[in-house]
């Protein structure tokens, strides 16, 4: 009698615990949908994005960067054990991709940059690679800080160290700008990327202010010129060739070089 009570107590012990985990795998799994759905419906990318997009890629969607990682899920653990492992020289992408600078090029690639990330594999350029990395994108434009530039003001000293010029066209000397390491300088003349059209200043004092580069870093107005050679597309095509689409598509347009880029 009193070992059937034991056996009966414990039964009843264990239908309890079991029923406990039930409900608590179920509230989980409830919760975790609920969370789920909140956080990645479309629309509510903000709850789980690491930070504002950058200055003009608001209306880019997240799936134009974040695409689904080569393999099925099994595949990707396998991968990813094997790796911990020793057994593979590489982690695997689990979920998504990895996003490098090649999101960046396939909009914003253009035969006349002034500065093409690739141009910095070169053997001259080894230094500035371990300092700065110029020859990914995001080393200067690091996504979700919601700014358009994320280096210091001065990163031309990494290459233009010993700048030295035949013919120089300004009033102050390129040699004794870089001698008192007025770094700050090089923006108020140059357009890194050479996107706007803009004549470079021969005249020191008509460079554009430090504030000025200061607050189109941080994603204000460009102080270089509202008219830009290209305009940053998925196709990559001059401004005047958009223009003319537009034109022949009824929908009016520019003139070459003079429209309002974005």
């Amino acid at each position: 009698m009193v070992d059937n009570q034991k056996t009966w107590k414990t039964k009843r012990r264990t239908r309890n615990t079991r029923r406990r985990q039930r409900l608590g795998w179920l509230s989980g799994s409830i919760g975790a949908t609920l969370v789920a759905a909140v956080l990645f419906v479309p629309g509510q990318e903000s709850f789980h994005a690491l930070g504002p997009m950058n200055t003009g890629h608001a209306e880019v969607q997240c799936s134009a960067c974040h695409v689904k990682a080569p393999g099925t899920f099994r595949q990707q653990m396998q991968a990813n054990a094997r790796f911990a492992l020793g057994l593979r020289s590489e982690p695997a992408d689990f979920g998504l991709q990895n996003v490098n600078h090649d999101a960046c090029i396939d909009c914003h690639q253009r035969d006349n940059d002034r500065h093409p990330v690739f141009r910095f594999n070169e053997p001259r350029f080894a230094e500035a690679r371990r300092n700065l990395q110029p020859e990914t994108c995001i080393s200067c434009h690091q996504e979700h800080s919601g700014v358009r530039v994320t280096v210091a003001k001065t990163y031309c000293s990494e290459c233009h160290g010993e700048l030295e010029m035949k013919s120089d066209p300004l009033d102050v000397s390129h040699q004794v700008l870089v001698a008192e390491a007025r770094w700050e300088s090089c923006l108020g003349c140059h357009d890194f990327h050479g996107n706007h059209v803009r004549d470079t200043p021969t005249e020191i004092a008509a460079a554009l202010a430090e504030a000025e580069i200061e607050d189109y870093f941080e994603g204000g107005d460009s102080p270089y010129s509202e008219r830009k050679v290209y305009r940053a597309t998925a196709t990559e095509r001059p401004i005047e060739v958009l223009a003319r689409e537009e034109v022949e598509a009824g929908g009016g347009g520019t003139a070459a070089g003079g429209g309002a880029a974005p």
